[in-house]
C-alpha cells in the first residue's frame, strides 16, 4: 500500500496533463481508437512500474490466440493485477471490475478509456446485461480480464476458488479461454514491502470450445484454477488455498 501512495505522490505531476488527457480521449472514441486509447494506458502503466521500481516477467505470450476475441481468466492478488496483464499484452484488451471500486480516481478514468465493464453486485440484473455485453462483444472480437475470484483480500498466491457464472459470457460467445497465472502480483501495491519487486505474468495454452462443450460452468472454472495452481508449482509457489 505504501508504495501504491508513493507512486501516485511521485506522478502527481503529470496528473494536470495526462488525467484531462485521459478525459478528453475517453470523450472522443470517434477521433480516438480503442488501440490509441490502449496504448496511453499502457504509457501510464509503464510510469506507474518504473517509479514504483517494479518489475514484471512475461511468459507464455506465444499461447494467446492470435485472432478473434477471448477472455483471459487470471487468479486474482492485488490493485496491481489488471496492470500487470495489460502491460505484458499488446493486443488490445480490456476488463471487468466492481463498479463502486472503479469510481476511485485515476481507476474511473482508466476504465473509461478502454471501456471497462462494471458490475454492480447488488444488481443481479445489471449482470445478466453485462454478461449478454461481454458475450457480443467477445463474439466481435474483443479481448477481456476477468477476475473469477471476485476478491483479493489477503489472497497473496493462493488461488481461491472461481465463479462459475463467470464462464458464462465467453463460453457462450465460444470463445478460448485463456488461463493466466499471476506470481507475486500482491507485493506492489497490497504489501508493505518497499524496495525493487519482481512479479511474473503466466499466459497459458487456451481451453478451446472444442474442449469444453458438454462441461459445466462448475467443471470449467475448477479445470482453469488446476492449471493455474499446476504452473505456479512450475515455478515453486504453492497456490493452493489453506
Amino acid at each position: 500500500m505504501f508504495r501504491f501512495i508513493y507512486v501516485i505522490v511521485v506522478n502527481a505531476f503529470r496528473g494536470p496533463y495526462m488525467i484531462p488527457k485521459m478525459r478528453k480521449m475517453a470523450k472522443n472514441k470517434k477521433k480516438y481508437s480503442f488501440e490509441v486509447r490502449y496504448r496511453y494506458v499502457k504509457r501510464m502503466i509503464h510510469y506507474m512500474m518504473s517509479s514504483g521500481n517494479i518489475e514484471t516477467e512475461i511468459h507464455g505470450k506465444e499461447n494467446l490466440p492470435k485472432e478473434g476475441g477471448y477472455v483471459m481468466f487470471p487468479n486474482h492478488q492485488g490493485k496491481f493485477d489488471a496492470l500487470a496483464v495489460i502491460n505484458g499484452h499488446d493486443a488490445p484488451c480490456t476488463f471487468v471490475m466492481d463498479k463502486a471500486k472503479s469510481k476511485t480516481f485515476l481507476v474511473n478514468e482508466m476504465c473509461n478509456l478502454i471501456d471497462a465493464k462494471r458490475l454492480d453486485l447488488d444488481d443481479i440484473r445489471q449482470n445478466f446485461q453485462i454478461i449478454n455485453e461481454i458475450t457480443e462483444e467477445v463474439k466481435e472480437g474483443k479481448k477481456f480480464i476477468l477476475f473469477s475470484e471476485g476478491g483479493y483480500s489477503m489472497n497473496h498466491n493462493h488461488v481461491r476458488h472461481f465463479k462459475p457464472g463467470s464462464f458464462k459470457s465467453a463460453m457462450r460467445a465460444k470463445a478460448p479461454l485463456v488461463p493466466v497465472c499471476l506470481i507475486d502480483s500482491y507485493i506492489p501495491f497490497n504489501s508493505p514491502k518497499l524496495g525493487h519487486c519482481v512479479t511474473k505474468v503466466i499466459f497459458l495454452p487456451p481451453i478451446y470450445p472444442d474442449e469444453y462443450e458438454g462441461m459445466k460452468t462448475v467443471e470449467v472454472a475448477e479445470e482453469v484454477r488446476r492449471r493455474i495452481i499446476a504452473k505456479m508449482a512450475e515455478f515453486g509457489v504453492e497456490g493452493e488455498e489453506k
